[in-house]
């Protein structure tokens, strides 16, 4: 993503979630009175959601329509990727204009695991994955990350240590694979090659790097022969090539696997790598869209208000027949028509939303509206 060096796990790490979160029933109506104290106008704003289209996302859906008065425009494509060509659309449908765009992943209470949530439409209301895009993206790393743990073997001594490697770790032909940081892990030879202690079948023993040797001699047993390296195998040893070809048309399935590739060694090292993968989707979407949404003529001297941030959605139980969402902020672009722009970033944000009430007495009645919609009398098409 970018051409600096930088930390990923400090910038994974500055994404906070505990005590920064809204149900999104008191979110959304802070959210409206924001808007308003900023200038935008009642029954104007024309919102739009960049949500997955995953069934989950629908509660927060609804309660935008309550609280702005109108079903919101659609900003979003599955695993929480804005369609960033659909802006002027958007501008040509409201006065002042709002996009709402999140990231989702699922939270099982019971268990306490990120990534899973109950379908109760289904036959017998099993879980399954959550955000499926996401997880998608995910398994193939996980795999291969897997059966490197498996297929590492280090053998710790008093004053060395060896490590063999399986082949295709090895290989330079191997287009889709875990990219081993060699030179971190293996003593090289006078002549800039790496030399083989011993080969075997299908890998290759080589004498680990003095630092390799001060790091693990923490996690493996001395004389205790080879070890696979297993969890011990951390971000700073390998990197991964792509998974797919990403050269070519917009697809949302490449723009998460764009968004998440740079941070997928802390991913699939993570306690939580469906939770993590939601984090970093959420962050490398608002740096995308912000710059699309801030230089789109559409909105060019408009009142215009981008938020992205994290959906949460509680796994419901068995008989449940409603959904709990929290929803995380994590930034947010301001564009006013007096032509002051700014950013809010998370601490911001959320303190910001926070002073606002959670009143809101312009919010629609649905049930009274559809009832009264059920009421009205037919009109003649003139067909």
């Amino acid at each position: 993503m970018y051409n600096v060096r930088e930390n990923i796990q400090a910038r994974i790490g500055n994404f906070r979630m505990d005590h920064y979160w809204f149900w999104y029933s008191n979110f959304i109506p802070r959210l409206h009175n924001w808007l308003l104290d900023l200038g935008f106008e009642t029954g104007k704003i024309m919102p739009s959601r960049a949500f997955c289209s995953d069934e989950s996302q629908g509660y927060p859906i609804i309660l935008l329509a309550k609280h702005f008065g109108v079903f919101p425009f659609n900003h979003g494509q599955v695993g929480g990727i804005m369609a960033c060509e659909r802006h002027g659309p958007h501008a040509h449908h409201g006065k002042d204009l709002f996009i709402l765009h999140a990231s989702h992943v699922g939270y099982d209470p019971i268990t306490k695991v990120y990534g899973t949530y109950r379908r109760i439409q289904s036959e017998h209301s099993q879980c399954s994955s959550n955000c499926g895009k996401i997880h998608g993206v995910l398994d193939w790393y996980l795999k291969e990350y897997e059966f490197a743990k498996n297929h590492i073997f280090v053998d710790m001594h008093a004053k060395r240590c060896l490590i063999t490697i399986d082949n295709q770790f090895l290989s330079r032909t191997r287009e889709l694979s875990l990219m081993l940081n060699l030179e971190k892990m293996i003593e090289m030879h006078s002549e800039g090659e790496y030399i083989p202690i011993s080969i075997q079948s299908t890998s290759r023993t080589f004498q680990a790097t003095q630092d390799f040797f001060d790091h693990m001699n923490w996690f493996f047993d001395i004389n205790s022969g080879p070890q696979a390296i297993g969890d011990s195998l951390l971000p700073e040893y390998f990197s991964y090539t792509y998974q797919t070809d990403l050269v070519g048309g917009f697809d949302s399935m490449q723009q998460i696997e764009k968004n998440l590739m740079r941070a997928m060694p802390w991913i699939v090292t993570s306690s939580n790598p469906m939770l993590t993968s939601a984090q970093v989707n959420t962050e490398a979407e608002f740096d995308r869209a912000f710059r699309s949404v801030s230089q789109d003529p559409a909105y060019a001297g408009r009142n215009l208000v981008y938020i992205s941030g994290l959906n949460i959605d509680i796994s419901p139980e068995e008989d449940q027949d409603y959904v709990l969402t929290k929803f995380i902020p994590w930034a947010a672009y301001v564009q006013l028509s007096s032509g002051e722009r700014y950013i809010l970033e998370q601490q911001e944000l959320f303190d910001k939303l926070k002073s606002y009430s959670l009143e809101n007495e312009t919010q629609v009645q649905l049930d009274l509206v559809i009832e009264h919609m059920s009421q009205a009398e037919p009109i003649d098409l003139n067909l």
